[in-house]
């Protein structure tokens, strides 16, 4: 199991996050793998998360390497950052993507954690 596969998996499990409770919306992930595209469907209803393997409609479409997907679901790297860089690309709405960070761990790698500059 990928880390990916495993984030989806727990979000699958928890089924809620109070975080979300005035979130409605939908967010399909686009993870390329050299020539594979796998797809994730999140469904944001008032906090209750529902996931699926679809390439469904979703009013936001996240499309991003399986590197960069896997990297992000052990919290080795901000999503922002990697907007910024261009690694995720965000074709919808911007703000539903950017409150996803939530979502994800925030694990400080060895570097983040002596960069007292860091944010983290």
């Amino acid at each position: 199991m990928t880390a990916t596969s495993a984030f989806f998996e727990r979000l699958t499990v928890a089924g809620q996050d109070p975080r979300f409770s005035k979130v409605c919306g939908s967010v399909r992930f686009d993870i390329g793998d050299g020539g594979h595209l796998e797809q994730w469907l999140l469904v944001i209803d008032h906090g209750r998360m529902r996931v699926t393997r679809s390439g469904g409609p979703a009013t936001t479409v996240i499309q991003v390497s399986a590197r960069v997907a896997d990297a992000m679901a052990r919290g080795e790297v901000n999503g922002l950052a990697a907007i910024t860089r261009g690694d995720i690309l965000v074709d919808g709405d911007l703000g539903l993507a950017l409150r996803l960070g939530r979502l994800f761990p925030r694990e400080a790698g060895p570097l983040q954690r002596d960069d007292p500059d860091s944010g983290r």
